[in-house]
């Protein structure tokens, strides 16, 4: 099998993506974010529903006096439902709103894996699967291990303009 080499540009942006992930499963497939958006990882605490909420929003909890608002990655990125067990986990991430503007973010995932430094010629570019199917928010497909992880880019999934509305809403509790 012959090898492809990437284009200058490919190269320079691999580069730019490489550096440390944190890991975890949703759905028997494997996720990363960028390890400096991580805040912490908390074993799953009682979530207070708030009202009128989207589906993948499961409310907010206490963590040392601040109220997080919770989200169900799963449902958020299109998932089917599981059952909670003794692996799921809360990962608390800092989402950029706006310049300068961060909040933090509870993410409900199935399991965390680990914290893996993936180099920038194991990182490839997100697939293209045509015009009508969104991959913004998948900044690209990491070989680790002989696995393929997407890595998302956790701002776009959690978009700035859906935060805006539950923070403010989280704000009024």
């Amino acid at each position: 099998m012959e090898k492809v080499s990437a284009t200058p540009s490919e190269s320079s942006s691999r580069a730019a993506l490489a550096g440390k992930y944190l890991t975890f499963a949703l759905s028997n497939e494997a996720y990363g974010i960028p390890v400096l958006k991580v805040r912490e990882i908390i074993t799953m605490l009682y979530i207070t529903m708030v009202p009128q909420m989207p589906p993948y929003v499961k409310g907010v909890i206490n963590l040392r006096g601040k109220v997080i608002p919770v989200i169900d990655l799963r449902a958020k990125l299109g998932l089917p439902k599981t059952e909670i067990t003794d692996s799921t986990c809360i990962v608390v991430v800092q989402i950029s709103v706006t310049a300068g503007e961060v909040k933090h973010i509870g993410l409900i995932v199935d399991a965390v894996e680990e914290v893996a430094n993936v180099a920038g010629e194991d990182i490839e570019p997100a697939p293209d699967f045509g015009g009508s199917i969104e991959v913004a928010y998948i900044l690209g497909m990491a070989k680790i291990k002989g696995e393929v992880k997407s890595l998302l880019d956790i701002d776009k999934v959690i978009a700035a303009d859906e935060i805006k509305p539950i923070g403010e809403t989280f704000a009024a509790l």
